[in-house]
């Protein structure tokens, strides 16, 4: 694995829901770091991607209610447990579970694998909430993946605050886990 910077040179080889993520965060002018890699499936192959980043890839979880009329991204560190309890309790929602691949595809265009906050660029609908735990931004940068899991991205979490997360057009709430 290499750590290189910016877009693949090859990025007309990736898919479109990869590249319309280099172009996002380029018409941004958000610098970043990729690592590409073969397919991240579980946290523990994520655990070698954060040391060829430098940087943690963070745990992202697509939720809904028990009706899956409301849909939530959750961010939280890799390291931390996902209690549904405690995030029912400060988001006044009941009975969270996982939302489905289908869900995910329709809204986000991204399978399960792949999730991230990048996705929600493609949720042009505005139905998946941002949620975001408070831990992930005290570091200084943020890993992630670009809608596609065999290539991760390093950005600053400034960048991530500043300029991404305005460009969605989603406002994060802030929890506690």
């Amino acid at each position: 694995m290499i750590l290189e910077h910016g877009r693949p040179a090859n990025a007309d080889e990736r898919l479109p829901k990869e590249k319309r993520v280099y172009d996002f965060l380029d018409s941004l002018g958000v610098s970043y770091e990729r690592a590409d890699h073969e397919a991240a499936m579980t946290m523990e192959v994520c655990e070698e991607i954060d040391k060829t980043l430098g940087t943690a890839i963070c745990k992202n979880l697509f939720l809904t209610n028990r009706q899956q009329t409301v849909f939530y991204l959750l961010m939280m560190p890799a390291d931390k447990v996902f209690k549904t309890k405690d995030l029912s309790a400060q988001i006044a929602s009941s009975r969270l579970s996982f939302g489905s691949p289908e869900h995910m595809e329709e809204l986000l265009d991204i399978t399960p694998g792949s999730l991230s906050i990048l996705g929600l660029m493609n949720d042009s609908g505005m139905k998946v909430n941002l949620l975001i735990d408070e831990d992930i931004l005290t570091g200084e940068s943020i890993g992630c993946h670009p809608c596609i899991n065999t290539s991760s991205l390093k950005i600053s979490t400034s960048d991530m605050v500043d300029r991404i997360i305005p460009a969605l057009g989603h406002k994060p709430v802030m929890v506690h886990l």
